[in-house]
Parts: C-alpha cells; structure tokens; sequence
C-alpha cells in the first residue's frame, strides 16, 4: 500500500518539475513598439520605435510571467526627418536627457495558458505611471528557421502623454491619448 503511494508521489513531484519559467530574448528584428498620436484632431501621426531590448518570462503551467522591455528613445521615426527632430526636441522626448524609455509587467489575465493582459510600469520622459496592455494575439511554437522555440504577440494599450511630462500641442488642442501597438517576438533564451 505504501509503495504505490511513493510512487504516485514521486510522479507527481517529477511533474512539477518540468513545469518551468521560460525566458525569452526579445528579437530586435521582430519587435515593433509602434504608437498613434493625435495631430491637432485633423490627422493621426504615426510613430515607431526602431531599437528595442528585453525579455519575457512564461510558465504556462503557473499561468504567470514577467515582461521586461527598454525603448531607444533616439530610435524614434515618424519617417518624416523635420517631425523626427521635433519630437526628439527638448521640447518633447527630449532624448538627449532620457534617451530610453523602461516597461516592466507582469502576465495577468490567461484564456488557458495564454496571456491575455500584461499590467505593469512605463518609465518614460523620467517619469514611472502604471500601464496595462491588452494581448490580442498570442502564440509559442517550434520555429525551424530558428531551431528554437518562440513566442510572439500584439498588444495594445493607451496612455496619456501629459501623465508623462510630454504635453507639447495642449495648448493646441492636440488631444493627449496615445495608442500603443506593439508587436513582439522573443527567441528561448540559450
């Protein structure tokens, strides 16, 4: 009686076991933190970040994980040079000051043992306010090109730039809410 006992014990524990945070290496070459922001109310400006880094971790067992992700802010590109200068300006982002902007989250809503919201900080313009992003689409696999595993998503979100120290264009009219769209794909680390 006490053998069969041991023995299912000992498989549940090597079953525990196996379930393990992943890490994976954000793929520079796969991310894509985009954003929309209003332009006197008469058109949207859209905008890219192009130099990411950072990592996410997974355990789709325990339903949980962080999110760690530093933005170049003097990668930014309307892909207009004279808008560029602007928002790079003192008078905006003001990159020579703070030339990255820091999101740190962690994975809380799952459909299954899929994310569906990661709730987190953003620093940005030295300024640290709470934000929370929808994850419309999520997904790991084997990829061959690679020969490791990945996991991807597209998440979404909204901010108010003024929270951040970033108001320039009120006094405009330009409306403060911006759009987040981000695209992400991070490679298992190792």
């Amino acid at each position: 009686m006490l053998k069969p006992l041991i023995a299912c014990l000992t498989c549940l524990a090597a079953t525990g076991a196996l379930a393990v945070p992943v890490t994976y290496d954000l793929d520079p070459n796969h991310t894509y933190p985009s954003f929309e922001a209003d332009h006197f109310g008469t058109s949207i400006l859209r905008g890219k970040f192009d130099a990411t880094s950072g990592k996410v971790v997974y355990d789709k067992d325990a339903k949980s994980g962080t999110v760690e992700v530093t933005v170049d802010t003097t990668s930014l590109d309307f892909g207009h040079p004279k808008l560029n200068e602007h928002v790079k300006s003192a008078e905006m982002f003001d990159v020579a000051k703070y030339p990255t902007a820091l999101f740190k989250g962690k994975l809380t809503k799952f459909v299954g043992d899929q994310p569906t919201a990661v709730e987190g900080t953003l620093t940005l313009h030295g300024v640290t306010r709470p934000v929370t992003l929808t994850i419309n689409q999520f997904k790991c696999m084997f990829n061959k090109m690679f020969n490791k595993e990945v996991c991807g998503a597209d998440a979404e979100g909204t901010i108010n730039r003024a929270d951040f120290g970033i108001s320039y264009g009120q006094q405009y009219g330009f409306k403060m809410d911006v759009k987040l769209r981000i695209e992400v794909e991070g490679q298992k680390a190792g």
